[in-house]
């Protein structure tokens, strides 16, 4: 059976697959987190899983069930806690989680595992899980464990032609441009254009408070305006990064 996800093979087909080509796996990590109005709340696990998929067909490799929960919605990048619908775990739940997966991936026989991220917030957890579970794994496991967040293979140039009149950062591009016109192409039928709203960007002070200040996040939860974004914009983000993510395996892997 010819698929890119793992969890449309059968054991037998998959153990096949770990003990013949031996191809990259991929675990998105995403949230479930609101996105505006306009956006649904699986937006991070969505464009994660996509992502994924694209780059995983450049590589002949195989796409593992996204972890669909990630850390706690931060003001400055996610809105916050305070939206209803945003449902997040604590770190040692993400971390957990993680550190499962790394260990039993590597005895499925899995050598190169690709921890692809689309929720800014999971960063560090994702690290401490992948440590974590390569000392589980010891010394003599032949797995190898690339970390990375898809947005950080967008080009400078491709980034000038999304944002004519300059990027205000990926921090504040939660919900706004980019994800957006990403959704656009991937999954279009679960953008609502008309909603979109004319929040932000957000101007946050350079400190946090705690408990967190929901007073600080426009009401719309959007941090920066997703007007301007469409879905040729999304197709151009999109083969970038998923081109740059498919060369980055080739050659990042020993």
């Amino acid at each position: 059976m010819s698929t890119v996800w793992m969890n449309e093979l059968s054991w037998v087909d998959y153990q096949a697959r770990m003990t013949g080509d031996k191809p990259p796996v991929f675990l998105p990590v995403g949230a479930l987190e609101q996105h505006g109005p306009h956006l649904p709340l699986g937006t991070d696990a969505l464009l994660s899983a996509a992502v994924a998929f694209d780059a995983a067909v450049r590589v002949g490799g195989l796409v593992a069930p996204t972890l669909s929960y990630g850390y706690k919605s931060q003001p400055k990048c996610g809105g916050g806690q305070h939206f209803c619908g945003t449902t997040s775990v604590d770190a040692a739940t993400l971390i957990g989680s993680v550190r499962d997966a790394v260990r039993e991936f590597a005895r499925h026989g899995v050598n190169r595992l690709v921890v692809l991220n689309g929720h800014y917030e999971n960063q560090w957890f994702l690290i401490e899980g992948i440590d974590l579970g390569l000392r589980d794994v010891g010394p003599g496991a032949t797995l190898e464990v690339m970390r990375l967040e898809y947005w950080d293979f967008m080009t400078p140039a491709t980034l000038t032609h999304v944002f004519p009149e300059g990027f205000p950062g990926f921090a504040l591009e939660h919900a706004a441009v980019m994800e957006t016109s990403m959704m656009l192409h991937y999954h279009p039928s679960l953008v609502r254009l008309d909603l979109i709203p004319d929040d932000g960007p957000a101007d946050f002070p350079p400190y946090d408070i705690y408990p967190a200040r929901s007073d600080w996040v426009p009401p719309s939860g959007v941090l920066s305006s997703a007007r301007g974004a469409d879905a040729a914009k999304g197709r151009l983000l999109a083969q970038e990064v998923s081109a740059r993510i498919a060369q980055a395996i080739a050659t990042g892997f020993r």
